[in-house]
């Protein structure tokens, strides 16, 4: 089974480009927004999250974005710091632009969010804000798909991921799509496929193959769940892709590998408190665990469970396990197949 061939020691692991955000949580669980008496904030954005979750997992990692120049803006600067992570490229933009904000409900299913984004401080990454040292000091680079939505941090992405290719450092694609961003599933389409052939390893789930893939509809993906998924994903093996890393909710996820390998992972069962952070979660522990060297069966498992800690916490960032709670939480399961996760010895909540 091949493994990414992630450049020998440097300075960083791993770079998050993209968005670094505030959550605000209900604190009031399985309650509309419209009844929500107070909320909780904490970091968001998929890119700080990862970032989060791979500094906590021992990983030296650093953020690439942009924060406003406020309160939220030094909040999220504060966070990261104390977490660990390399904020020396989290640039604070005087002009005007606002850090993305979301409240959301407290619910397994049916969660309600409503994220205000208008003049986006983490989509005023400019080229200039690039540092090609940086880049090439760095093991691995992740961007995710809403860093690519829009200007000038759709050109300053593709700039990054460029100069990582240059330098030999690992580019991650987290398709990461977000309806709301894009002016049409077209446009994603085709700026996300361009950007898929620059990435080593591309990270989606199901809906977000297919806008990659330009499907105008997902009733054949609900029929076949896995079909649909191999042209995209050979097409962009046959590019600079080393892997895909398909999420597919309870089904668990699975990798394609260059050399046609296909590796399954079932999904650890715990009590969900938000539908939400998982994703970002398994991609840290995944990340460290392939910049680790170890086998994709492997970092698969660990990726898995990190999402599980993380969906049963009540928060994402902050839901991030520790490498110690990881351990923990796995050291409980008995060994599980590789398509399946078998119940714990204790139950988890």
């Amino acid at each position: 089974m091949n493994l990414l061939r992630f450049p020998g020691e440097r300075a960083i692991d791993l770079i998050c480009l993209g968005r670094a955000g505030v959550d605000l949580y209900a604190q009031q669980a399985d309650t509309p927004l419209e009844q929500v008496q107070g909320f909780r904030k904490s970091v968001g954005g998929s890119p700080a999250n990862v970032a989060t979750g791979a500094a906590r997992l021992g990983l030296r990692a650093a953020m690439l974005s942009v924060v406003s120049d406020d309160g939220f803006g030094r909040y999220v600067r504060q966070f990261l710091a104390d977490n660990k992570v390399d904020v020396r490229g989290l640039r604070t933009d005087d002009s005007g632009s606002l850090n993305s904000v979301a409240f959301t409900e407290m619910r397994p299913e049916g969660c309600q969010v409503i994220i205000y984004r208008r003049n986006a401080a983490d989509l005023q990454l400019r080229v200039a804000d690039i540092d090609p040292r940086a880049i090439a000091d760095a093991r691995a680079l992740l961007v995710t798909g809403t860093a690519l939505s829009a200007s000038p941090s759709r050109e300053a992405a593709f700039h990054a991921m460029r100069l990582a290719r240059q330098a030999g450092t690992v580019v991650v694609l987290d398709l990461d799509y977000r309806p709301y961003g894009w002016t049409g599933a077209h446009e994603a389409s085709v700026t996300l496929g361009l950007a898929g052939s620059l990435s080593d390893l591309v990270i989606g789930n199901r809906e977000e193959f297919t806008v990659l893939g330009g499907a105008a509809s997902s009733g054949a993906v609900q029929a076949e769940p896995h079909a649909w998924t191999e042209p995209h994903a050979r097409a962009l093996l046959r590019d600079a892709a080393q892997a895909v890393v398909v999420k597919d909710g309870p089904r668990g996820c699975r990798v394609i590998l260059r050399d046609g390998a296909v590796i399954e992972q079932g999904i650890f069962p715990v009590r969900a408190r938000k539908p939400f952070g998982s994703g970002d979660a398994f991609a840290a522990a995944l990340l460290w665990a392939l910049i680790g060297q170890r086998p994709w069966q492997e970092a698969l498992r660990w990726g898995a469970a990190a999402a599980a800690i993380n969906v049963s916490g009540d928060a994402c960032a902050e839901a991030m396990p520790t490498l110690s709670q990881l351990r923990a939480f796995v050291e409980a399961y008995p060994p599980a197949t590789p398509s399946s996760a078998q119940a714990p010895k204790e139950p988890f909540p």
